[in-house]
């Protein structure tokens, strides 16, 4: 049998050559291989925090187009590949909430299909989650987006200050409910000179823990307006009396309920001297403003001289900036999770503060594998 001539390997594989530009692509391809940070937004003002952070890490903002066609309908291009990557979708919500929804749900099935590896929704202020709970015959609607975005493709989500943090068990991978109140505290304590004759004010009993939080943490008092002026959620039909009483109706005997009575407020009161003190109204959204308005008439008549208020989220909605512009209000403090620029040009009492630090932060740790702890240090189960 004639052996056969075996060739070193080097001799085997000695007339194979690469087509040109194969090893620059390959460099291409490793120097850009990671994460991408996106922006599923159409309009140029809610692009503004994505550019914010993407500068913070030092990258690039991903290539794609998102519009509207002339029927409406939301259409994503994305114009580069995203194959084996980590891919970060920033997504500002602003008034047009449900054209948002839209947006990011198509970009994140269309990174889905182009074999992203994960796809990390960055939403700092998540839509619809006012409807966490039932109303009536209504439905949890919150619960439903959460199915929609598992659906679209999306891994983990990043936001901010959730409405309810139950919200979270809503969703069937990682949320990373981040918070906004140091960045409001700093601002407390290096840009109101005499906070230290502050006292920190909930609207409602329903905001106390929040208040509290930041009374603790400034060594300041805290006051409670209650009273029939504040409607909360609590106050609102929940659907226990479902279906309505009908008079007359025929009951068994056996099934009399006890009648539950019906709540009646108490006159308007506030617990706690803001007496010649300066307020700060903290809460976690500012939407429609009355409330607002009210706590601050409220507040000036009980002897507080100034009046400010906080809140995370800046929705602002509606004649909100004309309302605080002729209101008792010396200063609205939101952070930039919604776009609100034609807001502030509108009413001067409106200030800005930039979170665009830990969202970066929290997506380079994300990516690296690293701990979220550091985000959430001095963070109790309360706050």
């Amino acid at each position: 049998m004639p052996r056969k001539l075996l060739l070193p390997y080097k001799s085997v594989f000695s007339h194979f050559r690469a087509p040109k530009g194969l090893h620059d692509s390959l460099a291409m391809n490793a120097a850009r291989s990671g994460y991408r940070v996106f922006s599923a937004n159409s309009t140029a003002a809610c692009t503004e925090l994505a550019k914010r952070i993407t500068e913070r890490l030092g990258a690039e903002l991903g290539k794609s187009v998102v519009y509207q066609e002339t029927n409406g309908e939301t259409r994503v291009e994305i114009k580069e590949s995203v194959r084996g990557q980590d891919i970060f979708i920033i997504q500002t919500i602003p008034r047009d909430v449900n054209t948002a929804v839209m947006e990011l749900l198509i970009m994140a099935y269309a990174l889905k299909t182009s074999c992203a590896r994960n796809i990390i929704g960055v939403i700092p202020y998540f839509p619809y989650s006012k409807q966490s709970k039932m109303r009536k015959r209504g439905s949890i609607v919150c619960k439903l987006l959460a199915s929609m975005l598992a659906k679209a493709g999306l891994t983990h989500i990043i936001t901010m200050d959730l409405h309810q943090k139950e919200i979270q068990g809503f969703f069937s991978f990682p949320v990373d409910n981040l918070r906004a109140s140091p960045f409001l505290l700093q601002y407390i304590q290096e840009e109101i000179p005499d906070y230290r004759n502050a006292v920190i004010v909930a609207k409602s009993p329903d905001a106390a823990k929040r208040a509290q939080s930041y009374a603790e943490r400034l060594r300041l008092g805290l006051a409670v307006i209650h009273g029939e002026a504040q409607c909360t959620e609590q106050d609102m039909d929940d659907g226990r009396h479902s279906p309505p009483m009908v008079k007359n109706a025929t009951v068994h005997p056996g099934l009399e309920l006890p009648l539950m009575m019906a709540k009646e407020k108490p006159p308007i009161t506030v617990v706690g001297d803001v007496g010649g003190r300066i307020a700060i109204i903290v809460d976690d959204i500012i939407d429609d403003v009355e409330s607002f308005v009210a706590a601050a008439e409220i507040l000036k008549e009980r002897g507080a001289y100034k009046i400010f208020v906080m809140a995370t989220h800046g929705l602002l909605s509606a004649d909100a900036p004309r309302l605080i512009e002729e209101s008792s209000i010396d200063e609205v403090v939101v952070t930039n999770t919604v776009p609100h620029e034609v807001q502030k040009l509108q009413c001067p009492k409106i200030k800005t503060v930039d979170i665009s630090l830990i969202l970066s932060e929290a997506i380079r740790r994300i990516h690296n594998g690293e701990s979220m702890a550091y985000l959430f240090r001095n963070i109790t189960v309360d706050d």
